[in-house]
């Protein structure tokens, strides 16, 4: 099955059975979050320059818990890389920032 969203940029982010089988593979704690990864591209607090020409949507979920979400963009559609939780927001300060609230 493949899922949708739209990103801030209005480009639809989709999100196959094979990546989320390698996110909850790699970020077992992830299992139950099928739902909230796609809400951070569709509704992030700040997407971020990756590495490698990915973007990085982020949602703090909890106090001091962030839900990051990398997946490329083009310009008529994309897909979703992988996700993770951090606390290491300073980590993630020091990226670029492409769009904010």
């Amino acid at each position: 099955m493949i899922e949708t969203v739209q990103s801030k940029h209005g480009i639809s982010i989709r999100l196959t059975d094979e990546r989320w089988e390698h996110i909850i593979t790699e970020h077992g704690e992830l299992s139950e979050s099928r739902v909230a990864v796609l809400q951070v591209i569709r509704d992030p607090e700040r997407i971020l320059a990756g590495g490698n020409g990915e973007r990085m949507a982020i949602r703090e979920i909890e106090p001091d818990k962030w839900l990051v979400v990398v997946y490329r963009e083009g310009e008529r559609d994309g897909f979703i890389i992988t996700a993770f939780w951090t606390r290491r927001y300073r980590s993630l300060e020091r990226r670029e920032v492409i769009w904010s609230l």
